[in-house]
């Protein structure tokens, strides 16, 4: 059994896996062109840059406060708030993907 081809790492076979499954279903791969990507690279960019804002102020916010309750609203606030950041974020790539 001598192939000449290299062998696979599971990623690959995995990826093979499930574009074959996609093509079945009917789904159509398309691969991004330089400006989808560059916008793309933005977005990311520019949430990365406001949930590490939101973060530096929430540890500002954090230290400011000794109250436990408090303490526990700001962190409940503040994950509500990042996870706003992250799915809007998530949004605006899928639609920049779709064209």
């Amino acid at each position: 059994m001598t192939d000449d081809k290299p062998l696979k790492s599971s990623l690959e076979l995995a990826m093979e896996r499930l574009a074959k499954k996609d093509a079945d279903s009917g789904i159509e791969s398309r691969p991004l062109s330089d400006s989808q990507k560059a916008a793309i690279a933005e977005a990311r960019n520019f949430y990365e840059s406001k949930i590490a804002e939101h973060e530096v102020l929430h540890q500002s916010k954090m230290r400011a406060t000794a109250d436990p309750t408090a303490r526990e609203t700001l962190a409940a606030e503040y994950r509500r708030d990042r996870q706003r950041l992250i799915s809007e974020r998530d949004t605006k790539i899928e639609k920049i993907r779709r064209g």
